[in-house]
């Protein structure tokens, strides 16, 4: 049985839309058949734009918004020790068993550290090409981030570093906002730059109608999600399904194996041995980049 790649379903999606917008008025399209939200699932990014593609064609790329996520979705950690495996641990064991010595004591700053002191891979080989790949069609790319404010330099850096930029198909203001904001009532300080919403960890759904809402932007007809978290896909298919738009989740799978095969205790003797020398650096240059002075185990685990 003969099957079409992604990549050339992509191509000719993309022949589809050219043809569909240089057609004459005395040719009428059929009406587009409703599109209805769907959950899928893919290791495979091109999957997910060849979907946005087909959007595009079908109700017009102004009228689709594409929405990534970062941490397992477009960029990993190099190693376990402060990836999302690591943090979801670290959550866990705060609540547990606080004066575990595995425990850093404050996982937020020590996130902060260690987005400062590594690096970051893309999660397939081509990854950037196809952020770029939606981009080029003219559809509304955007990234939607469970990271806070206090994450933006080094997140940016490895976007930068990794060949992805969203700042020309971003929705909203050029450039986005130059100070935080706090989306909902009694929500946390959140910060969209350049085509990237770091939330904070709050609710995605509400997070990205909050920001269509500040923008001005007109809701669109389809959102496409592709996030690696299930529960962050149904967010927005659950604050937009009563809107009348549709959302394609895709649930992103390309790390689930690093995150089944996550070392616990790898990553905390990976700690140990830069824990030390993190602190050092801060101690002379100063908490300007990241600050571990929190970092440590609650007073009634040092008795």
């Amino acid at each position: 049985m003969h099957t079409v790649s992604p990549t050339g379903r992509f191509t000719a999606l993309v022949l589809s839309l050219l043809l569909t917008a240089c057609g004459t008025a005395t040719v009428r399209a059929p009406a587009p058949s409703p599109v209805q939200s769907i959950v899928r699932e893919s290791a495979d990014l091109a999957d997910v734009t060849a979907d946005a593609a087909d959007l595009a064609v079908r109700l017009g790329k102004e009228h689709v918004l594409m929405v990534f996520d970062i941490d397992n979705t477009l960029l990993a950690m190099e190693q376990g020790l402060g990836s999302d495996q690591w943090y979801e641990w670290q959550k866990e064991l705060s609540s547990e068993d606080p004066c575990d010595p595995r425990n850093t004591g404050n996982r937020f700053a020590v996130q902060g550290a260690l987005f400062f002191a590594s690096a970051m891979r893309p999660t397939q080989a081509d990854a950037a090409v196809q952020v770029r790949n939606v981009q080029a069609l003219g559809i509304p790319v955007i990234v939607v981030s469970s990271r806070g404010p206090d994450y933006r330099l080094p997140t940016f850096r490895e976007l930068r570093r990794n060949g992805m930029a969203f700042s020309r198909s971003a929705i909203g203001p050029p450039n986005g906002y130059d100070k935080p904001f706090v989306p909902v009532p009694d929500g946390r300080a959140s910060r969209y730059e350049d085509g990237v919403f770091m939330t904070a960890g709050q609710h995605k759904g509400r997070m990205l109608y909050a920001l269509l809402t500040k923008t001005g932007t007109r809701m669109p007809a389809a959102i496409v999600v592709a996030d690696d978290k299930r529960k962050n896909i149904d967010a927005v298919m659950q604050t937009f399904s009563t809107l009348g738009v549709a959302v394609h989740g895709w649930r992103y799978s390309a790390e689930d194996r690093a995150v089944r095969s996550f070392d616990a205790d790898k990553a905390a003797a990976q700690w140990q041995a830069i824990d030390g020398p993190l602190r050092q650096i801060q101690h002379v240059l100063g908490p300007d980049n990241y600050d571990l002075d929190t970092a440590v185990l609650p007073a009634e685990c040092r008795k």
